[in-house]
């Protein structure tokens, strides 16, 4: 049949359909003329049409439907007993003297859906009638389309009988009896199509087997809608036989598709109840039908039952409905030996969706799932199918979101086994998933262990794996990841001080086996971290003290939440940086902890931080621009501190000073040294004020800024900006208004004049920036002298 060309499929549709209209055409002038016998005959040699064979099923349903449509016209006109004048049961003994079987057939279920209506005959007896008889066409395509159509024209029939005899168990059971033999013929019919035309033609058969799938569905969603079928009904006989069909037929397509229609077309609680019949089954069918997608709907739709009447939770529970899926998902994944390892994790995904919908308070289900995908994936070679990673991915990831807290996932001790299976690029990205899960809940880590836990789970993150080095990764995305842990460090908090020590100290362990590249984005905010736990600890009068463990748990020694137990911790984190090497990073944090040091008044530490500071500088930082950045973070920071004695102070000053004065470039050189002067004049009422010093630097800062005019004065021929001696001049206004005796108005009067006879006269807009600085200072000694007072007699000598 299927070998058959197109055109010639299409000339035999056309060749029957204008056999049906022609007798459709005598069928209805007899029907117009009241003439029962002419209409019978005609109707008969229009229903002959479809005895044929040559029709693929999507042809031969276009044809079915031209027949069926004419014979809803031929049922109205047998309804009218006093047009064609004989009685419905004598038409019915009539119509089965028909010459040809198939169109006999039709006719009988045409009439004898008219005799039943009239309800002169027990509808029972007419229907065991018809569904025998109609096993008379025994060919796959004719007897589908036939049963069907007693299918159709019987259906409101039935939903009558159950109205009318509500109560009624007999007269309900007969109904659905005939429903589940028709529905059992229709599927071995359907079932045998297949059987029907070539092997090599078998996928397009296949094809068309589906499309007509619906034409034996239709019969369970008929006795889903017989009202009298009620549970125990359902339980002890509905669904038994249905079943047994299912698993008897063998067919792939037909045991996936009837069991997708059970689920579909029952009510949920029915689901529930006969839960151990239904997953009962799913062993016994063939290998090859998607049996994850049967079980995967089953869950959904549970779960959507429990998410929709909260009232039902304890019928699950009563049912014991999670273990009863979970054992059924073990013996199908045992009984499929050759089930793709996707698919075994797909069911455990669905499990989970099941399980965190309808028992989101039962970790303990959660992680006996988590567990048996681990016993799966052990079974396993490594797992290279992108799929199923993918699905894990998906599994990991319900509970972040169901339980928006990763907290909670860290009491799940299969969890980070499941992610041990991931190749290392997916657990990177399960790593990312589950830092923008803490991120977006503001999850805070508050105790080491969990922290130990974490960082187990985001390791692909803060260390090279296996066949992965920091050489081969994107700069950009290895950039973000780091960012990422860095941001993360900042949500690993407890109030407890001891605690939160021992979390600096898990932490410290792990980002310190990250490898020289990851600590110039981990290192800083753990730092940050402990400089914050310091200055909770400032106003505590004593020492809390704790007791640090090994990794086995044995008592180590005893643990001191201390600010010198900290330091001593950020400079084993700073030393680190070395490795990178990062100089700049290092000098700012020893900075950082310097001032921290200050605050906490020791002397010692800060002055160690200081130390390491300029040997960072010395040895390490050879750039010219960094250099100049290093010495004012240094000379800005050495201002605040007010722990050093004469001694200390003095040593770290002039450092400070002296590698100011070297620095490369001569503008650069000016304005540090200019600088040093605050190191001198503390504006603090306790603070230093040196003012012979002050004036030292400010006039070694002028010395530097005239061999700076005059090496440009040699380069170019001309005098370059003005702008260091009106800075220089701005400092000493400073200072003059700050109360240093040492600035006297001589000495801002001398400066004035010095950049009166530095400025260019012959190109006067030649560096007007510099130029509307200088006026611009000279307004500001203008307005203090107008504005009087004992600042404005200080200012009147001098003139602008």
């Amino acid at each position: 049949m299927l070998s058959i060309g197109i055109e010639d499929e299409e000339k035999w549709l056309a060749e029957g359909i204008a056999g049906i209209q022609h007798n459709a055409f005598y069928m209805h002038q007899a029907v117009d003329a009241n003439n029962l016998r002419e209409a019978l005959k005609y109707s008969a040699q229009m229903l002959s049409e479809l005895r044929t064979s040559k029709l693929s099923p999507h042809r031969y349903y276009e044809l079915y439907m031209r027949a069926f449509d004419e014979l809803r016209m031929l049922e109205i006109f047998f309804k009218d007993e006093s047009r064609h004048g004989v009685m419905v049961v004598d038409l019915y003994e009539l119509v089965q003297h028909a010459g040809n079987l198939l169109p006999r057939l039709y006719l009988l279920c045409t009439v004898g859906s008219v005799y039943m209506k009239t309800k002169e005959v027990p509808a029972k007896e007419v229907l065991k009638d018809l569904v025998e008889m109609c096993r008379g066409v025994q060919h796959p395509i004719r007897g589908l389309f036939l049963r069907n159509y007693l299918a159709q024209v019987s259906r409101d029939i039935l939903l009558d009988i159950n109205s009318e005899c509500e109560g009624d168990a007999d007269t309900v059971m007969e109904a659905v009896e005939f429903v589940l033999q028709n529905f059992t013929e229709m599927n071995k019919l359907w079932v045998r199509i297949q059987l029907q035309g070539p092997a090599h033609l078998r996928e397009k058969q296949e094809k068309e087997r589906t499309e007509l799938r619906d034409l034996v569905g239709k019969n369970l969603h008929v006795l889903s809608q017989i009202e009298g079928v009620d549970l125990e009904m359902y339980k002890q006989s509905v669904l038994p036989r249905v079943l047994e069909q299912v698993v008897n037929c063998k067919d792939e397509l037909a045991q996936y598709y009837l069991m997708d229609c059970i689920i579909q077309v029952f009510p949920d609680e029915y689901h529930l109840q006969t839960l151990e019949t239904l997953l009962g089954v799913c062993p016994q069918l063939q290998a090859t039908v998607d049996i994850r997608m049967v079980l995967s709907q089953l869950m959904d739709r549970l779960s959507n039952y429990a998410a929709s009447n909260a009232d039902v939770i304890p019928d699950f529970l009563h049912v014991e409905a999670f273990a009863k899926l979970s054992n059924a998902i073990g013996k199908v994944i045992e009984a499929q030996v050759d089930m793709p390892i996707v698919g075994a994790i797909t069911l455990y995904v669905s499990l989970l969706t099941f399980t965190l919908r309808v028992h989101p308070d039962r970790l303990d289900y959660v992680d006996q799932i988590l567990g048996a995908c681990v016993k799966t994936l052990s079974s396993q070679p490594k797992l290279e199918d992108t799929r199923a990673t993918k699905q894990i991915v998906i599994l990991l990831s319900a509970p972040l979101e169901k339980y928006n807290d990763i907290v909670t996932a860290l009491t799940l001790s299969n969890y980070p086994r499941v992610m041990d299976h991931l190749d290392n690029a997916t657990n990177k990205v399960m790593a990312m998933v589950i830092i923008q899960s803490i991120m977006n809940s503001n999850s805070c880590i508050s105790t080491a262990d969990k922290v130990d836990v974490l960082f187990e789970l985001i390791k692909g993150l803060i260390k090279d794996l296996e066949e992965i080095t920091v050489d081969e990764l994107d700069e950009e995305d290895f950039k973000e990841e780091q960012n990422s842990v860095a941001r993360l460090l900042h949500m690993l908090h407890n109030d407890d001080p001891l605690e939160m020590l021992k979390i600096i100290c898990a932490v410290k362990k792990h980002i310190l086996c990250g490898g020289p590249s990851r600590l110039p984005f981990t290192v800083p905010p753990l730092i940050f971290s402990a400089l914050s736990l310091i200055r909770r600890l400032q106003n505590q009068d004593r020492d809390v003290v704790g007791e640090e463990q090994s990794e086995a748990g044995d008592v180590v020694e005893e643990m001191h939440a201390t600010p010198k137990k900290i330091f001593q911790l950020l400079n084993q984190l700073i030393e680190a940086l070395s490795s990178v090497p990062a100089p700049e990073l290092a000098l700012r944090l020893y900075m950082e902890c310097a001032e921290a040091a200050n605050d906490c008044d020791l002397e010692p530490v800060a002055y160690e931080f200081f130390t390491q500071a300029f040997i960072i500088y010395e040895e390490d930082i050879a750039d010219s621009k960094a250099q100049v950045t290093a010495i004012h973070l240094i000379i800005g920071t050495l201002q605040k501190m007010n722990v050093f004695g004469i001694e200390n102070r003095d040593t770290l000053t002039h450092k400070a000073t002296g590698y100011s004065a070297k620095l490369l470039k001569k503008p650069d050189q000016c304005k540090a040294v200019y600088a040093c002067s605050h190191l001198f004049w503390v504006d603090d009422p306790e603070g230093i004020k040196d003012g012979e010093r002050v004036l030292l630097c400010l006039k070694r800062a002028l010395r530097i800024a005239n061999a700076a005019q005059q090496m440009a004065n040699v380069t170019r021929g001309s005098g370059g900006p003005i702008t260091l001696f009106v800075e220089i001049l701005n400092k000493y206004l400073h200072y003059f208004e700050k109360g240093n005796q040492q600035i006297t108005n001589a000495a801002i009067q001398g400066l004035i004049e010095l950049i009166r006879t530095e400025l260019p006269t012959d190109t006067p807009s030649a560096n007007p920036p510099s130029d509307a600085f200088f006026t611009s200072t000279l307004r500001y000694i203008q307005f203090q002298k107008q504005k009087g007072g004992v600042m404005g007699e200080r200012y009147d000598s001098i003139k602008v």
